[in-house]
């Protein structure tokens, strides 16, 4: 795991909640139990500073980083999907995005795979529903675009063809089924004699992993998914270990955020 994408999960999941801010020092103690150094905090924090998530701030407790608005406006929208709220159904129509210029570069793709849109061709691209991002990426990524909203003229079996060719479904539902095999023994080792500290690590690896979907799977609506879709399973899976485990991640939470004693930066 790295400390960036640690901190990422860490401001989303626990200090988002908490003010979005936190002592660099506390960082450091929150990320110890994942076995990230704290030279290696203070570097990711440095880097999301240069970047504009973050922001350098004096608290009481001492140094401190607070979330840039746009931080915030990203880790709220992870958010909604990472527990699944506010999906609602779907209308049957697609958001789709014609690219003007050149292909995207890989980087401006991932971007628009975390907004939920999958390839049809190098200038094609689909979403089972529009993102309030999607023109400022495009915008960043200073390509010309077109954009539509459509709907497939041979209904449900057409809108899953075009399914089919955006995203490699296969691979997505072999994912979710290894997420849990993998995630399952880390969750099942934490019982009611284990400490909060150990709960916490695990409800962190949990919740890493299960944030790595939102840029692979664009969580589309029941009917465009084929039966038995392993995304209900693991998401019943996350939901249950992710509610256990929370009391505890969050009593560990709170005496870190006011533990001056340990892991002074």
């Amino acid at each position: 795991m790295q400390a960036r994408s640690a901190l990422f999960d860490l401001y989303g999941d626990y200090l988002r909640t908490r003010g979005s801010r936190a002592p660099v020092a506390a960082l450091v103690r929150l990320l110890a139990p994942l076995d990230i150094a704290a030279p290696a905090v203070r570097t990711a924090v440095s880097r999301m500073v240069r970047q504009g998530w973050l922001h350098p701030l004096r608290l009481a407790a001492g140094p401190g980083y607070l979330l840039t608005p746009k931080a915030a406006r990203r880790l709220d929208e992870a958010a909604a999907r990472v527990y699944r709220t506010g999906r609602g159904g779907w209308d049957g129509r697609f958001d789709l995005v014609l690219i003007r210029n050149a292909p995207l570069a890989r980087r401006d793709a991932e971007r628009l795979a975390f907004l939920g849109y999958g390839p049809l061709s190098d200038q094609v691209w689909v979403a089972p529903r529009a993102s309030d991002e999607l023109e400022a990426a495009l915008h960043e990524a200073g390509t010309g675009y077109e954009r539509f909203s459509a709907s497939h003229t041979a209904g449900s079996a057409g809108a899953t063809e075009i399914v089919g060719k955006a995203w490699d479904l296969d691979r997505i539902g072999r994912s979710y089924q290894e997420f849990e095999a993998e995630l399952r023994p880390v969750v099942k080792a934490v019982t009611g004699r284990s400490s909060d500290e150990e709960a916490y690590a695990a409800r962190f690896r949990l919740v890493h992993a299960w944030r790595s979907f939102l840029f692979h799977d664009p969580q589309l609506p029941a009917s465009l998914l084929p039966a038995g879709w392993p995304g209900v399973r693991a998401a019943g899976f996350f939901d249950k270990h992710a509610a256990r485990l929370r009391p505890a991640a969050d009593r560990y939470v709170e005496r870190c955020l006011h533990d001056k004693g340990r892991f002074a930066p």
